[in-house]
């Protein structure tokens, strides 16, 4: 499967609504819509320029909706025609542990991940993250068309 427009994109991450976000340890503490909402919050504190960096956080529980087996490379292969192909290797490589001690980028995706599952904020609505959704794609097609 692969995403092809933003629409199709939000449908899914609506669709996480009520879907329970799994830990290691049983149950996360919401569902994996707002687990999602808050990792993208979390990135977008801490690092407001890495849109790439904030559209992994968010659509990272797309591929445990879908596939709950197997949910990181088919979530990145997934993704990869509509978000770029850095998304699509942060979503990769974001449940390898050795991929973590020497990339920033997979590491503040990491600990948002973590911290997403315990914190209690309001991070807002998925209609808030449809422009950069928007951005990140319309700019990953104008990539594609160069290359």
């Amino acid at each position: 499967m692969e995403l092809r427009s933003v629409e199709e994109l939000m449908d899914l991450l609506y669709a996480c609504r009520g879907e329970r976000a799994a830990t290691e340890h049983g149950s996360g503490p919401g569902d994996l819509h707002g687990h999602a909402l808050r990792t993208a919050a979390l990135l977008r504190r801490r690092r407001p320029a890495d849109k790439e960096l904030q559209v992994a956080g968010l659509v990272s529980p797309v591929g445990r909706l879908l596939w709950p087996g197997d949910p990181a490379g088919r979530t990145a292969d997934a993704v990869r025609p509509l978000l770029g192909a850095r998304v699509a290797r942060l979503l990769r490589r974001h449940t390898h542990p050795a991929a973590w001690t020497h990339d920033d980028d997979l590491v503040s995706l990491r600990q948002a991940d973590e911290e997403a599952r315990t914190a209690v904020f309001d991070a807002g609505v998925l209609e808030d993250w449809r422009t950069v959704l928007e951005l990140t794609a319309a700019r990953n097609s104008r990539l594609g068309a160069v290359d």
